[in-house]
C-alpha cells in the first residue's frame, strides 16, 4: 500500500508531502516553528492562527519566511 504524497513549491523549490498535513505540519517538517512563520499560499496570506487547521493541497505554491530576532 503506498502512502497519498502530495506535490507542492516551497519558496521556489518543488516538494512532496504527506496528504492531509496541515500548514503547521508543513513548517515543522521544514524545521521551523509555526508561531515563528509567515505563510503565503498561493499568493494569500495565511493568518498564523489558522495554520494548524488549513490543511496543503496538491499543486500549492509557498512562500514561507522566518522571524530572525537580535538587535
Amino acid at each position: 500500500m503506498t502512502h497519498a504524497t502530495l506535490s507542492i513549491s516551497v519558496n521556489g523549490a518543488h516538494r512532496r508531502v504527506p496528504a492531509g498535513i496541515s500548514v503547521a505540519g508543513l513548517a515543522l517538517q521544514l524545521g521551523l516553528e509555526p508561531a515563528k512563520v509567515a505563510v503565503e499560499r498561493n499568493l494569500e496570506i495565511v493568518p498564523r492562527s489558522t495554520l494548524a487547521a488549513v490543511a496543503v493541497e496538491d499543486g500549492d505554491d509557498y512562500e514561507i519566511v522566518t522571524f530572525v530576532g537580535g538587535g
